[in-house]
């Protein structure tokens, strides 16, 4: 398990960009991301390298942003490797409400 940081961001231009600059004016590196909208908000879901003092920071300008337990694995790097770690979680009766790719020192996990 590792922490997921989740913002939830105005649907305005710039506000994504804010929030980058933000975490990275503080030496937070984005490994992973993922953006969904709807009319009136994105929610951004993040994985990095210090989640506990992104989401402090994001609150500190006004954002709200949570922290959530996910489950990352590695996945092979081979055609079907993804559909290999869906079998197990399949196996033990586990859904996977969404999921995005990032990359941990060369590796890419899901």
């Amino acid at each position: 398990m590792i922490k997921q940081v989740t913002v939830f961001l105005p649907n305005r231009p710039g506000t994504l960009e804010r929030m980058s600059q933000t975490l990275g004016e503080a030496n937070i590196q984005v490994m992973g991301l993922m953006v969904a909208d709807s009319s009136d908000f994105s929610c951004v879901r993040l994985i990095c390298d210090h989640p506990v003092r992104a989401a402090e920071l994001l609150g500190e300008k006004g954002l709200h942003a949570e922290l959530t337990n996910v489950v990352a694995t590695e996945v092979p790097d081979v055609p079907g490797g993804l559909a290999t770690v869906l079998h197990r979680f399949v196996s033990a009766d586990l859904n996977v409400a969404y999921a995005y790719c990032c990359s941990f020192g060369g590796r890419v996990v899901d």
